[in-house]
């Protein structure tokens, strides 16, 4: 439609400059519209299935999301926030003989204020300044018995260490802002 108006409005120029000039030498010159060639739409194939244009669901929590990177060597755990590190805390991890596990897991439990139970007597310590969680716990890893996760420690010249029984332990300072930092859910990788 656009090429046809474009094609009328082209011609009746060149009639009325045709008609309103009555020279020889114009009146020898055969006017001729320009005509332009119609564009065909293209033909686009059909999407078929989206997950071929989308990514996963793990690569984009992965690229976008929150995730926790711990990194064992660096003895600290980072925060990643639309991929790019927004904060890193210092930390103890497992000592020989029960080193952290690395793989990839996700935060499974978040505990304000937890009670602690030992695991070999079974004795409850309640939440308080004597109790080895400290403030906050972030659990990220189970056998269905013993869980090992993120917490605050009463201990802090531990950090830094290997010193834990697979546990991440944090300064109390810093597990309160990583508690305010991550969901149930949260990606969680644990690398060498």
């Amino acid at each position: 439609m656009r090429s046809r108006c474009l094609s009328l409005a082209l011609l009746s120029v060149a009639v009325s400059v045709g008609l309103g000039n009555t020279s020889k030498a114009n009146a020898s010159l055969p006017i001729s519209p320009i005509e332009l060639m119609p564009v065909p739409e293209p033909q686009l194939p059909p999407l078929g299935e989206l997950s071929k244009y989308l990514p996963p669901e793990e690569l984009y929590r992965e690229e976008w999301g929150t995730r926790l990177v711990i990194r064992l060597r660096d003895r600290r755990v980072y925060v990643y926030k639309n991929n790019q590190v927004t904060a890193s805390y210092p930390i103890a991890i497992g000592k020989d003989g029960w080193e952290t596990p690395t793989g990839e897991y996700e935060v499974m439990e978040m505990i304000r204020d937890p009670a602690w139970e030992h695991p070999w007597t079974g004795e409850i310590v309640p939440p308080g300044p004597d109790n080895p969680l400290g403030a906050r716990w972030i659990g990220f890893w189970t056998d269905g018995t013993n869980y090992i996760g993120f917490h605050g420690t009463p201990n802090e010249n531990s950090v830094g260490n290997a010193a834990s029984h697979g546990c991440i332990r944090m300064y109390n300072k810093d597990i309160l802002l990583l508690f305010a930092q991550v969901d149930v859910g949260t990606p969680v990788k644990v690398e060498p």
